[in-house]
């Protein structure tokens, strides 16, 4: 079994359980470092799209922890490793009902094409509210790394896949191809389905949000770019992470709508208040 799954997160915590079950040697995990819900997706299955990824990418990261040069070496190295996949392997899937999960399901389906390789896909959203739901308490799952090792465990040991149909595969693929055509850089799960949307989508929520954290009657003070993209992220119905809300603030910076004090270099380094 080759499980496949979408951010560090999901996989670190998957190897957790595997190992628990003693699983770790004989099971192999191949994950993405990456946010399938942000940047270019724009014919991500040739190579002219991966450069076109990466360059959208490069200028979205900001210089923390010199982030780029390993985003690209796990991103390369996750595509040669599902292309080195042998012939009669089983591939399990595990994807979130979530834009960027549901892309990653898409783009994987598609590079298996023609493959003499069964695909078991894991609604972990699904499993997840079937095994875990508890009365009167609203949870909503945005992505497979929200979930701990030993409730992946309990999915996996309890929960149900499906093994994708030739038909299920094809109309995988179809979606991938109309998605690889797009040219948008931010894409949200609505109503069962991925949609392409601007990429200011968030600017108004994350001005919103910083209004909130000045309070009522107060001096706008500088508040850490952090504390801001923080209380942004614990607010938001969908998984697009912090490197990209951090960009959204660096534009909105360049816009005039927010001044800065410290370096963009990074995050942690400066801090903002609204202009008006």
């Amino acid at each position: 079994m080759i499980h496949i799954l979408f951010g560090t997160s999901a996989s670190g915590c998957l190897k957790i359980a595997l190992r628990e079950m003693g699983l770790d040697k004989k099971e192999k995990v191949i994950s993405f470092w990456d946010i399938f819900s942000i940047g270019s997706v724009w014919r991500l299955h040739e190579e002219i799209g991966v450069k076109s990824r990466f360059k959208w990418m490069e200028k979205c990261m900001s210089d923390e922890f010199d982030e780029f040069p390993d985003y690209t070496q796990s991103f390369e190295k996750a595509l040669n490793q599902i292309n080195s996949i042998p012939e009669g392997d089983h591939v399990t899937i595990w994807a979130s009902d979530s834009a960027h999960e549901q892309i990653g399901l898409r783009f994987v389906v598609y590079l298996l094409m023609e493959r003499n390789i069964d695909i078991t896909v894991i609604n972990t959203t699904e499993e997840y509210e079937k095994l875990f739901r508890v009365k009167k308490v609203k949870y909503t799952l945005l992505h497979t790394g929200e979930i701990p090792p030993e409730k992946l465990q309990h999915i996996y040991e309890h929960g149900f896949g499906k093994l994708l149909t030739d038909h299920d595969r094809e109309d995988l693929q179809k979606e991938w191809l109309t998605l690889a055509e797009t040219r948008e850089t931010l894409r949200i799960w609505r109503n069962g389905r991925i949609q392409s949307v601007p990429e200011d989508y968030y600017d108004e929520f994350i001005i919103n949000k910083a209004k909130k954290l000045y309070g009522k009657g107060k001096a706008r003070e500088f508040v850490k770019s952090a504390r801001v993209i923080g209380e942004v992220l614990g607010n938001l119905d969908q998984y697009v992470g912090d490197t990209f809300l951090e960009y959204r603030m660096r534009k909105l910076i360049e816009a005039g709508v927010f001044e800065s004090k410290g370096s963009l270099e990074a995050m942690r380094f400066y801090s903002i208040r609204l202009k008006y």
